[in-house]
């Protein structure tokens, strides 16, 4: 892990604490519904392990009152930071009525909410990018200033969604940022059978914006770049492409076996450099957390995942009829 102080980019220990217990947040929620998953208590787990530090570093670098994102479905640390709750994701889990997202009509992972500025996602990969774009070309024509930031995988950013909304981004100069999230797999197919160009980030001079490659364990790296990605999309200097180094610690999801596609090795290199860990060392040894400050952050963490778990779980299904709600615009709703 790179050594940055966070003082040199303007944060205080308030600020690396929040950025931990929202990491730590992230991973306690996605270990729950895992063992929920295995329990047949919810029907599906899409991952974030392994991609925490880069989700909330770059989420903490944005204006959550002010910025839009397009996340994708695994980027509950983003959601979580913009304001969405553990017990929102939790019902989102256990598909039930109160389900922000969808009323318990999408998979785990499908995001959307409007009062906090989360883009709704659809299931195709990828086609979250040109909606980010669409989004920061509405701000623009209405005199509003705002970044549109959105995310995906390495994987993603082969299909033709990526390709288009990332050049009309650079052709119009868009206020927009686009993260791909680089955990080495595609569900199963290695990067090297995904990508002919060494990184990801070296596709962007084919759209006319900046393109960097960052360490994805670290959330203060990141940080630092999306803060001046962000800066020169408030300037009127158009968008940028940032490529996340990541690890993914779980299989592609709760339906893959990934023993049957990695090594052991493989897997093994991930936990060693689990950002969890390794942001908890850069606590300890820049001094702004104790062991006991830890431990009581997790404490506090898990008591809310225990209240998100048992009041989701409790909570009531949507009803028959409600199937077709939220298919036409109702009385009311703009």
């Amino acid at each position: 892990m790179e050594e940055i102080r966070y003082q040199d980019l303007g944060l205080n220990e308030q600020d690396v604490l929040a950025m931990y217990e929202t990491m730590l947040m992230a991973r306690r929620l996605d270990e729950r519904m895992w063992l929920l998953n295995r329990a047949g208590k919810i029907p599906f787990v899409i991952s974030c392990q392994g991609q925490e530090a880069a989700q909330v570093g770059a989420a903490f670098a944005l204006n959550k009152d002010q910025d839009y994102v397009a996340p994708y479905y695994r980027d509950l640390g983003v959601v979580l930071h913009f304001g969405m709750t553990a017990r929102e994701l939790m019902l989102s889990a256990f598909a039930k009525a109160e389900d922000p997202n969808s009323g318990g009509r999408q998979m785990p992972g499908h995001f959307g909410q409007k009062k906090n500025r989360i883009l709704s996602g659809s299931s195709p990969v990828t086609t979250q990018v040109p909606h980010a774009v669409g989004i920061a070309l509405a701000g623009r024509m209405r005199g509003e200033d705002f970044v549109s930031f959105v995310t995906l995988g390495e994987g993603s950013s082969n299909q033709g969604d990526f390709h288009e909304g990332a050049n009309f981004a650079g052709v119009h100069k868009l206020p927009v940022i686009i993260m791909v999230e680089n955990n080495h797999y595609a569900i199963s197919v290695p990067v090297e059978l995904q990508l002919a160009c060494e990184k990801v980030s070296d596709r962007a001079i084919g759209y006319g914006m900046p393109g960097v490659t960052v360490d994805g364990t670290n959330p203060l790296a990141v940080y630092r770049v999306v803060k001046e990605a962000a800066e020169r999309a408030h300037r009127g200097e158009g968008p940028s492409l940032i490529e996340t180094l990541t690890y993914r610690l779980t299989a592609h999801s709760s339906d893959d076996d990934q023993r049957q596609y990695r090594t052991a090795e493989d897997i093994e290199e991930g936990f060693i450099k689990d950002p969890i860990h390794l942001f908890e060392n850069y606590l300890r040894e820049q001094g702004v957390a104790t062991d006991d400050v830890l431990t009581e952050i997790n404490e506090r963490v898990m008591a809310e995942v225990n209240d998100a778990t048992e009041y989701a779980e409790a909570a009531p299904y949507a009803k028959a009829e409600d199937l077709y709600r939220h298919v036409y615009a109702e009385e009311g709703e703009s």
